[in-house]
C-alpha cells in the first residue's frame, strides 16, 4: 500500500463545495481507495500545508470524519485514521449486514430506470478500473456503488449510516485483507442490480448477504498492514496547487 502523498486524488464533486467539504472529500476518498492506512497520523499542520487551508478548516473536516468513526481524535495528541481491532471489525461487519439488507429491501421498492442506469454505469466504470490495474479506483467505486444503493433506497438516515460503515469496512480491508486477491465485486454488483430491477426482493437480499460474506472471507483477522505518509497520499493536491 502506498503512503499518503503519491496518489492522485479524484476531482471534487462540486465547485460549490466549501473548503472543508473539499478536504473532507479528499480524505474520505483516500480511505475508500485504501491509500490512507489504518493508524496514520493526520497532522493538522501537514494537511493544512497540503491543501493550502487553515487548521480551522482541517479540524472541521477531521471532526466530520470522526463522526463517521473513520478518524479518531485524541485529546492533546491529534487525529489518526481509525484502526479497528479484530472484535471491532466483526462488529462493523455485523452492523453492515443489517444496514445493507435494509437498504437492499428499500432499493427494490424505490428503484427507477434512471437510478438503475446510473448504477450500471458505475459497475462498468468499476470493472474498467480493475481491468486496467487501478485497484484504488476500483475499490473506491465499489464503495460508492453501495452508497448509491442507499441513495436508491431513498432513506437519508440509512444513507448516513451506510457512508460510515462502508468507509470503516474499507479500513478493515486495508488492515486485514489477505494479499490482493482477485476482485469480483462488480460481477456480484451486476447480479444484485438484476434482482433489484426484476423486483425480486428475496433474491436481492440473498445476493447482498453472499456479497458481504465474500468480502469478509478475504480477511485474515489476525493480520495487519500499514502505510503512513500524508504528503505521499495527497501529492496530487500539492501538484495542482503548484500548477496554479
Amino acid at each position: 500500500m502506498s503512503s499518503l502523498s503519491q496518489l492522485e486524488p479524484r476531482p471534487v464533486k462540486s465547485s460549490s463545495n466549501t473548503q472543508d467539504d473539499i478536504v473532507y472529500e479528499h480524505i474520505f476518498d483516500a480511505i475508500l481507495e485504501q491509500r490512507l492506512a489504518p493508524g496514520t497520523k493526520l497532522s493538522e499542520e501537514a494537511l493544512g500545508d497540503i491543501f493550502g487551508v487553515s487548521r480551522t478548516i482541517i479540524r472541521r473536516a477531521l471532526l466530520r470524519l470522526s463522526h463517521e468513526q473513520v478518524v479518531i481524535i485524541r485529546p492533546n495528541r491529534g487525529a489518526v485514521v481509525a484502526a479497528p481491532s479484530v472484535e471491532e471489525a466483526r462488529q462493523i461487519f455485523a452492523a453492515r449486514r443489517v444496514v445493507e439488507l435494509a437498504v437492499t429491501e428499500l432499493a427494490v421498492q424505490n428503484a427507477t430506470p434512471e437510478s438503475l442506469a446510473r448504477m450500471r454505469a458505475m459497475v462498468k466504470e468499476e470493472q474498467d478500473a480493475f481491468a486496467r490495474g487501478d485497484r484504488g479506483s476500483g475499490i473506491r467505486l465499489s464503495g460508492e456503488f453501495h452508497l448509491e444503493l442507499a441513495h436508491m433506497a431513498n432513506n437519508t438516515p440509512l444513507l448516513n449510516f451506510q457512508r460510515s460503515v462502508v468507509s470503516q469496512t474499507s479500513l478493515i480491508i486495508a488492515q486485514y485483507e489477505v494479499g490482493h486477491q482477485a476482485h469480483c465485486s462488480f460481477n456480484e454488483h451486476e447480479i444484485l442490480l438484476n434482482a433489484i430491477e426484476s423486483g425480486d426482493k428475496d433474491t436481492a437480499m440473498q445476493q447482498m448477504t453472499e456479497h458481504l460474506n465474500h468480502i469478509e472471507a478475504k480477511l485474515n483477522l489476525d493480520g495487519d498492514s500499514a502505510s503512513t505518509d500524508l504528503h505521499v497520499v495527497f501529492s496530487g493536491v500539492a501538484k495542482k496547487r503548484r500548477g496554479r
